[in-house]
């Protein structure tokens, strides 16, 4: 018999839940996508160790890096100390440094797993940024303690640069001085301010057109330096609209958690790869369609992915900035941690309400792993937000 459970609805009633979900099987042997696959991936605080949780929150380094485990064992690369691992809203850019040398150590021991690693400017605060030389001393630490390490870099959005530019020729100057320094191909890094208000006119307009011909216009200049461009605007149309722009050989990653599906299955000329926050909450699920996909199987493809849109619109409805709190509250419901604890508190930033809808959609959308151990651990927040 399936696990039942009280959940609470908007009206302030309560509901009876029945479970009715099917976990997806874990693959036998790691899958092989025909879509470039990266998944941004949480890290795990240790509430036992946390003393200044808002300050300098301790990390669980033990389970953060199980997770990448479990990530590259169903097919996926990492988009290592991204903002799903809350980059500058709970880990810092000293948290951040050894999070990707601990990441970059542990995929050499995988064969085959890959990771690329975000590098911005947040260890320089917007407000103290002077000028654009600022901004770029500061994205050559990052990178450059990228390549030190041996990886590769994912060219984050910045803060500081949004803050102090005046023109898209800024933002030209900068990523043209950075690009021609870069070891290796970067990606670069389109978060709509959904995602971040403080990226709010990047690329040096609000209006999408105006944005869309000077990002271009930079990866025209430096495409022998651009791997791809992740975009994240939580609007389809705008991303093909980039992608039907870029020149050949450069790929387009959709960050659209509102519409990924669609945009990586593509209109039958072109498609998008990935580079989601949302994989690392439907993980299985996503390696299941990927891998169906890449066997021309589109029907299992659909049937699989689509029923997980509903419940990445939720985690990710606004303000969107603080989704990383669904991805987390999965990852203990699914048993990767044993706590929903975040660092800088940013469990609390969502409420109950929110919890109990995405506990019903990851049903629906077969996401639960293990059904009667979400609902136990279910009941039990449910008690501690007084229901």
């Amino acid at each position: 018999m399936s696990a039942t459970l009280s959940l609470p609805r908007a009206d302030g009633s309560l509901e009876i839940y029945r479970l009715t979900g099917t976990p997806i099987a874990q693959p036998q042997t790691v899958p092989v996508f025909n879509r470039i696959a990266y998944a941004a991936a949480h890290i795990v605080s240790d509430p036992l160790r946390d003393l200044d949780p808002w300050g300098r929150p301790a990390i669980d380094w033990e389970r953060t890096m199980a997770f990448r485990h479990h990530l590259w064992a169903l097919g996926f690369k990492i988009a290592e100390a991204m903002d799903t691992s809350q980059r500058g809203m709970g880990l810092d850019w000293a948290g951040a440094q050894e999070l990707i040398r601990r990441s970059l150590t542990e995929a050499r021991t995988v064969p085959g797993a890959d990771l690329a690693c975000g590098a911005g400017t947040d260890h320089l605060a917007p407000a103290d940024t002077r000028s654009l030389d600022d901004v770029i001393r500061a994205y050559e630490t990052q990178i450059g303690f990228v390549e030190k390490e041996d990886g590769r870099s994912i060219m984050m959005a910045s803060r500081a640069l949004a803050r102090i530019a005046t023109s898209p020729d800024d933002y030209r100057k900068v990523y043209g001085r950075i690009l021609s320094q870069t070891k290796d191909k970067v990606v670069l890094h389109w978060l709509g301010d959904m995602f971040d208000p403080q990226l709010k006119g990047y690329w040096g307009a609000e209006d999408f057109n105006t944005a869309l011909d000077t990002v271009l216009s930079i990866i025209d200049e430096n495409k022998a330096k651009v791997e791809g461009i992740k975009i994240s605007l939580l609007d389809n149309a705008c991303e093909v609209a980039l992608r039907n722009r870029l020149p050949d050989g450069v790929l387009c990653f959709t960050g659209d958690d509102f519409n990924y599906a669609e945009l990586i299955e593509g209109d039958g000329e072109k498609y998008s790869h990935a580079l989601l926050g949302i994989f690392d909450a439907v993980a299985p699920s996503a390696s299941k369609a990927l891998a169906s996909l890449a066997n021309g199987d589109v029907a299992t493809f659909r049937a699989v992915i689509e029923p997980t849109v509903p419940l990445s619109r939720k985690i990710f409805e606004a303000p969107t900035q603080y989704y990383k709190a669904g991805v987390v509250f999965l990852a203990w419901m699914n048993g990767h941690q044993r706590h929903f604890t975040m660092p800088a508190g940013m469990q609390s930033a969502r409420g109950v309400l929110h919890y109990a809808d995405i506990f019903r959609l990851a049903d629906k959308a077969n996401v639960l792993d293990m059904p009667d151990m979400a609902a136990e651990r279910m009941k039990a927040f449910m008690v501690t937000q007084g229901v």
